[in-house]
C-alpha cells in the first residue's frame, strides 16, 4: 500500500510540474494518429504513412514499425477504433525475443512521451527460460506504459481540478477545508489523474505460437473500449 501511495504521489507531482491535463479528446496516438474515429479513416491515415493492405486480409496492414516488419490490426467497439495492434511478421527464438523485449522496455523508459505503469522492472534476466515459464507456468511477459497527456496552461489545469472537487465539495469547503477534507481532496486529484493516465495505455507482450516467439504491441484508447454499456 505504501508503494502505491508513493507512486501516486510521484505521478501527481510530475503532473503538476508539467501542468498537463487530459481532455476527453486527448487520446492515445499511434504514429501521431489518434486511436479514434472510424476504422476506414484509420486505415486511410495509415496508408498515407506508407503502410499497405495485406494481400491475404483487407483489414490488416503491413509495413515497418520501429525497424521491424509488422502487421497492423485495428479493433473497434460500436464502430469506433479503440485499439491498434502491432504484431511481428517474423518470429524469433527464445534468446532473441528476450533481447527484443528488453530493448523495447528500455526504449519506452527512455522516451519522454511515456511513463511506466509500474515501478517494477519489466526486463527479463539472461538466464530465464521463457519457453518453460510460458508453457509450464503460463507466465505472461508484458510491459505497460502510459502516453503523457497533452500540455495545457496552468489556469486550465487549476479550473479542471476545481471542477472535479466541486463534484464532492462546496465552494466554502474548498476555501476552508478541514485536515481530513484537504487530505481527501489531494487523493481525489491523484485518483482523477491516474484514471486519465490509464486511458492512454500502450503495452506489449511476448506471444508464443508453436515454439516460435513474437512481440505484440497494443495502443489502446480506453475511452472507446466496451464498458458493459451493451449488456
Amino acid at each position: 500500500m505504501n508503494k502505491i501511495i508513493k507512486i501516486s504521489a510521484l505521478l501527481f507531482v510530475l503532473f503538476l510540474l508539467s501542468v498537463s491535463l487530459y481532455a476527453q479528446k486527448d487520446v492515445t496516438q499511434f504514429l501521431g494518429i489518434p486511436v479514434d474515429g472510424y476504422k476506414s479513416e484509420m486505415i486511410k491515415k495509415l496508408k498515407d504513412k506508407g503502410y499497405t493492405i495485406s494481400p491475404s486480409d483487407k483489414d490488416v496492414l503491413v509495413g515497418e514499425f520501429n525497424g521491424i516488419d509488422v502487421y497492423i490490426h485495428i479493433a473497434t467497439n460500436n464502430n469506433k477504433v479503440y485499439r491498434v495492434m502491432v504484431s511481428d511478421v517474423n518470429n524469433k527464438n527464445k534468446t532473441d525475443i528476450k533481447i527484443r523485449f528488453n530493448r523495447l522496455c528500455q526504449q519506452f523508459k527512455n522516451n519522454k512521451n511515456y511513463i511506466s505503469a509500474s515501478d517494477s522492472d519489466y526486463t527479463i534476466s539472461e538466464d530465464e527460460d521463457i519457453s518453460h515459464e510460458i508453457s509450464i507456468r503460463n507466465k505472461r511477459y508484458e510491459a505497460a506504459f502510459y502516453q503523457q497527456p497533452a500540455v495545457l496552461d496552468s489556469a486550465t489545469l487549476a479550473k479542471e481540478m476545481h471542477d472535479v472537487l466541486l463534484t464532492k465539495y462546496t465552494e466554502e469547503q474548498l476555501s476552508n477545508p478541514t485536515e481530513e477534507e484537504e487530505n481527501d481532496m489531494i487523493m481525489t486529484k491523484i485518483s482523477y489523474m491516474l484514471d486519465k493516465y490509464s486511458k492512454k495505455s500502450v503495452w506489449f507482450m511476448i506471444k508464443e505460437i508453436y515454439g516460435k516467439f513474437y512481440i505484440v504491441m497494443f495502443y489502446d484508447n480506453e475511452y472507446n473500449r466496451a464498458n458493459g454499456e451493451d449488456l
